[in-house]
């Protein structure tokens, strides 16, 4: 019996070595993503932030002519993205049978919008695609490469094609929501992009948010899926919120 015992207790050694690996192999990613990994950002979207007063000049259905033409005018004009503007990308992952959501932020984001009278007529907005970045360097190193090859294709770009009809025109802190349709450049493709957005007129400005669905594939983006440890849905969303000021 003696000279087995050694024998026998390495193979019950070997046996726990073996559960530890594959408990760790499961619990591992579980502890990492749910109570190590920072949580994802909120999805970008506006909330109102003030209420209409009983003295604001903005147009309303039952306004008069005359306070039409002066919200109208009102309004009217160039407007730059400011401090507050931000884009984001988010993508639902799977790390080793674990499901997160990869996000991806830059507040590098330039542009203007025209407004004459109450419809938008023009808007070009940017983002250099290196300064997006997430929680993780990995992640990162792999947006910048493969996955967006920023070398390449340094700017991400939006530029409205379709006026949009702000009629009638909101009254301060009241978020309305629009129809915008314009291209979308990544990765080096431009293609036309139809989605929903938020807009608030603000005492100083206007603030914008949406999202914008993108299938890898239709601008040529290699699927992000890393391997057999990191899969990704074929789509992701940009988001964005702009904080827009007159010039």
């Amino acid at each position: 019996m003696s000279t087995w015992s050694p024998r026998r207790r390495w193979v019950r050694w070997l046996i726990v070595a073996a559960a530890v690996i594959i408990v760790a192999g499961i619990a591992g990613p579980f502890v990492y993503i749910h109570l190590l990994s920072s949580k994802a950002p909120a999805q970008l979207s506006l909330k109102p932030t003030a209420i209409p007063s009983s003295g604001a000049t903005a147009a309303t259905p039952s306004a008069t002519p005359s306070a039409r033409a002066a919200g109208s005018s009102a309004l009217s004009g160039t407007y730059t993205v400011g401090s507050g503007s931000e884009v984001q990308y988010r993508v639902k992952e799977v790390l080793l049978g674990q499901s997160q959501t990869a996000v991806g932020v830059s507040q590098s984001v330039t542009g203007t919008m025209v407004i004459s009278s109450t419809t938008a007529t023009a808007a070009t907005f940017s983002v250099p695609m290196q300064t997006i970045k997430s929680d993780k360097s990995q992640r990162d190193a792999q947006f910048d490469g493969r996955i967006m090859d920023v070398a390449s294709y340094p700017t991400g770009t939006f530029t409205l094609t379709k006026p949009i009809s702000l009629a009638p025109l909101p009254a301060t802190g009241t978020v309305r929501t629009y129809t915008a349709t314009g291209l979308l450049a990544l990765h080096g493709q431009s293609h036309s992009v139809t989605f929903a957005l938020q807009a608030e007129r603000t005492g100083t400005g206007i603030k914008v948010a949406g999202q914008i669905n993108v299938s890898f594939a239709e601008w040529g983006i290699g699927n992000p899926s890393f391997g057999g440890f990191v899969t990704t849905e074929d789509h992701g969303l940009l988001e964005f919120l702009l904080v827009l000021g007159r010039s």
